[in-house]
């Protein structure tokens, strides 16, 4: 859970991105689906291997669409 302000910061940051994505016709559902599907992938694919490192930048990485989906959603009235 972020705080105030990192909430604050990120919100500031990602709106412009998912409003972009909202005028091109991505859905929050598809941005949540990539998103969980980055993840696994990041796991299955460089957690067995030991690259502990990548694994851990591409989960990052992924889970900030977490954040991308919830602001697309409260953007459109979905949420």
């Amino acid at each position: 859970m972020l705080n105030k302000y990192a909430r604050a910061f990120f919100t500031r940051v990602l709106t412009p991105f998912a409003a972009f994505l909202l005028r091109r016709g991505v859905s929050p559902d598809t941005v949540t689906l990539i998103g969980t599907a980055g993840v696994v992938a990041g796991a299955l694919v460089f957690f067995p291997r030991g690259e502990f490192f990548w694994g851990t930048i591409v989960i990052t990485l992924f889970v900030f669409s977490d954040l991308v989906d919830g602001n697309m959603a409260r953007q459109a009235k979905i949420s």
